[in-house]
């Protein structure tokens, strides 16, 4: 991977925009491909191999949500959402249903190739940096009730329900809270690291968002054993298989 050229598939049926998004990709040194609906996209990864898809929510035809679904049903490939679909609720469901990341048309440039470095190292293992000191002690890979957790490949199986899984932003909760476990992570935190903007109505749906982790995780979700609030604080990882507490 170190010596191999990222290639970035971008899924946009507005020909100027699509433009525009392979021109900032080329000035990364990554190889932009393009497709202007999902059924073409399909058609690409079918034929070719890439390393991220950025991809338009407004599609003709099959929704840029909907191939996002069905992509993450299929990969842990890294999924962006460019969109001008820009209220708070839909960023976060946007997050929920498959995508790593979203950004909001217009954007800026430098915001939308810094969340696709950032989504790229979550996703590309030797993409990313050494660790540091604070995160020494961050965990490969996870064991929690009937979930085998590989961080390190972004796998999560449920060996109860192998036809269980979890989005793109659950996963990422996930990964933030293992970075630093038996240590709370405040909404703030997480929602820095999930690339939303810190205001009370996302502020709410950081909750939503751990509830709907939980009822995959836990085995009672209203007596969680490992995604724990601290109250004030925020969440905490608890690998340990204990006694549960609210």
């Amino acid at each position: 991977m170190l010596n191999e050229r990222i290639r970035i598939l971008i899924v946009e049926d507005d020909p100027d925009m699509a433009e525009l998004i392979s021109d900032l990709v080329e000035a990364e040194g990554w190889v932009p491909v393009t497709a202007p609906s999902a059924e073409a996209a399909a058609g690409v990864l079918a034929r070719e191999s890439v390393h991220l898809v950025l991809v338009d929510h407004n599609l003709p035809g099959i929704s840029g949500r909907v191939f996002a679904q069905r992509l993450r049903a299929q990969t842990n490939i890294g999924i962006v959402m460019v969109t001008a679909a820009g209220s708070a609720a839909d960023r976060v469901l946007g997050l929920e249903t498959a995508a790593d990341d979203y950004v909001v048309k217009p954007f800026e440039p430098i915001e939308l190739t810094a969340r696709i470095k950032a989504v790229l190292r979550r996703t590309i293992p030797s993409l990313k940096p050494e660790r540091d000191s604070e995160r020494e002690h961050e965990p490969a890979s996870l064991k929690l009730g009937d979930w085998s957790v590989d961080l390190a490949n972004r796998r999560a199986v449920c060996r109860t329900d192998p036809g269980k899984s979890l989005t793109g932003a659950e996963f990422a909760l996930l990964e933030i809270l293992a970075e630093t476990p038996t240590i709370p992570v405040s909404r703030a935190h997480i929602l820095d690291r999930l690339g939303a903007e810190s205001d009370r109505y996302i502020d709410r749906n950081v909750d939503v968002l751990v509830l709907r982790l939980r009822r995959k995780i836990e085995r009672n979700p209203d007596l969680p054993r490992h995604i724990k609030t601290r109250r004030g604080k925020g969440y905490v990882l608890d690998t340990d298989d204990g006694e549960p507490s609210p």
